[in-house]
């Protein structure tokens, strides 16, 4: 089992997997080797679905999220793959499907978004409330995610001449989806006035550069968390900043293919999955004015008959 994890590890880092993601698998599967080993099952042949099933049964106190629990089976039907084509296994044990509870959707109101904003000052004192200010309005005018934005670098911040605006352009961390978008002048300034107080030479958030890439996102999440609680919002999280930008786009009449690529997302099928609901909401509203332009008409028709 162990020289199997270790091949199988070895060729995702040949593919060029990231090391976060890596880190993962050899945690996932280094449980399921204890998990084998005190059944006295040293060999990948001997895992059954019984098996997987029991193991499988111990994530709910380890990944409270179903989506979680859903990508960590997927990690774990990617090894026994592999064990399947290096001949380890003559068959692939086969688990049933996660049901996956898709959080809704919860962009913030104008009111909501003013009051995230007002507290940051009253919660934070100096360089750091300027930092935290910025780094809000950046996730809410980008839609990037919390771990994008902590990573943003100063080269991905541009000045596009033409238009004479600013936009990022990056790649989500997620799925390495290249993203371009306009922000508001007064955003971009405010972040090139943040960057000139960072100590980092790359980046723009990431203060000194140096600490593992989790413990500086874990950090801003914080950050957040603490700016959410403060504006009287307990439940808030950061990515409701990102629900926000798609959905003001959403409501204003943006198709939807357009801010899924906004997003960063790598399927249109995504976006639908989270977004769809705003899109009958503004549907809805669309229809309110057209049925408000045939009471003019007829207001007018009837005045002037």
């Amino acid at each position: 089992m162990e020289q199997a994890i270790d091949l199988f590890v070895s060729d995702k880092r040949a593919q060029g997997v990231s090391a976060e993601v890596l880190k993962k698998y050899e945690r996932e599967l280094d449980r399921l080797k204890e998990f084998m080993a005190k059944r006295a099952k040293l060999f990948p042949h001997e895992i059954s679905v019984s098996d997987l099933t029991e193991f499988r049964a111990g994530w709910n106190d380890l990944y409270p999220s179903s989506t979680t629990r859903s990508k960590v089976q997927e990690r774990l039907r990617g090894f026994l793959r592999y064990c399947f084509a290096s001949n380890f296994i003559t068959r692939i044990p086969i688990l049933s499907s996660i049901q996956v509870k898709t959080p809704p959707t919860l962009p913030l109101t104008d009111a909501q978004y003013k009051k995230l904003l007002k507290v940051i000052p009253e919660e934070f004192s100096g360089t750091k409330a300027k930092r935290v200010h910025a780094f809000v309005r950046i996730m809410r005018h980008s839609g990037l995610a919390i771990r994008d934005t902590v990573t943003l670098e100063r080269t991905e911040l541009r000045h596009d001449k033409h238009k004479g605006l600013y936009r990022i352009v990056t790649s989500r961390q997620k799925t390495g989806t290249h993203v371009s978008v306009l922000i508001p002048p007064d955003v971009a300034m405010e972040a090139l006035s943040v960057m000139k107080l960072n100590e980092s030479p790359k980046y723009i958030f990431w203060n000194s550069g140096t600490g593992t890439e989790r413990t500086v996102v874990t950090n801003w999440q914080h950050d957040v968390k603490q700016t959410f609680v403060a504006a009287g919002m307990p439940d808030g999280h950061s990515h409701q900043l990102r629900d926000t930008f798609a959905v003001s786009l959403l409501q204003k009449g943006v198709p939807m293919e357009e801010v899924s690529k906004l997003l960063g997302h790598t399927s249109i099928k995504t976006t639908e999955k989270h977004y769809a609901p705003w899109v009958t909401a503004r549907q809805d509203r669309l229809d309110s004015l057209v049925v408000a332009t045939w009471v003019t008409s007829e207001h007018g028709a009837k005045a002037g008959h």
